[in-house]
């Protein structure tokens, strides 16, 4: 699979305002900092498609990216995030559920946890309510080129441990490219429904 063509959409505040374009769209859920932009860009070979940030809680909106005019990658704000209000959490997380809940075009979701670290609780909840809600999702855990080799096959164990996964996480960096065609499987196989 090779992207020739994406483009920034927009910005939504919440599930009304989103367009019925009728294209299945891949989400990417995430905790805030786990580098959903930096995976866009990569993905799409494009420096700045999506905006990066290094202050967490930055993507408070749904962004939607066209991808060769067919299928559309949606960006959700980042979960997890404890320098914003209860309730600006609060919200983020309603819109985020209702999205995933209600969305008829999503046909699957790339959920990002960082390598480096164990699941958050918060990450552990995503997959069990994606389970739960019967939603096919991947896990793809970044930042892969911040540890060694070793230590990264011992943590894709433990995530798939802790997380219960039935399909191994996918490694990947967005620096050195490490998993790009893993991740553009998983992709192929959430829009082909498998």
């Amino acid at each position: 699979m090779k992207i020739k063509k994406a483009e920034y959409q927009g910005s939504f505040v919440d599930l009304a305002s989103l367009p019925d374009s009728g294209l299945p769209e891949i989400a990417m859920a995430g905790r805030s900092n786990v580098g959903k932009s930096s995976l866009i860009n990569k993905l799409v070979n494009r420096k700045r498609l999506a905006h990066t940030s290094s202050t967490p809680g930055k993507t408070r909106t749904i962004n939607l990216y066209l991808i060769d005019d067919s299928w559309f990658l949606v960006d959700l704000p980042g979960y997890g995030y404890a320098k914003v209000s209860k309730q600006e959490q609060q919200r983020w997380g309603q819109v985020i559920e209702g999205y995933l809940q209600t969305r008829r075009q999503l046909a699957g979701v790339l959920h990002l946890v960082d390598l480096r670290h164990d699941p958050s609780q918060n990450d552990v909840m995503m997959s069990e309510w994606l389970e739960y809600y019967e939603i096919p999702y991947r896990v793809v855990a970044t930042k892969a080129d911040k540890i060694s080799r070793g230590r990264r096959a011992q943590q894709l164990v433990r995530i798939r441990k802790i997380m219960r996964l039935k399909h191994p996480a996918i490694s990947f960096s967005a620096i050195t490219g490490e998993g790009m065609e893993e991740v553009y499987r998983a992709i192929k196989e959430l829009k082909q429904g498998k």
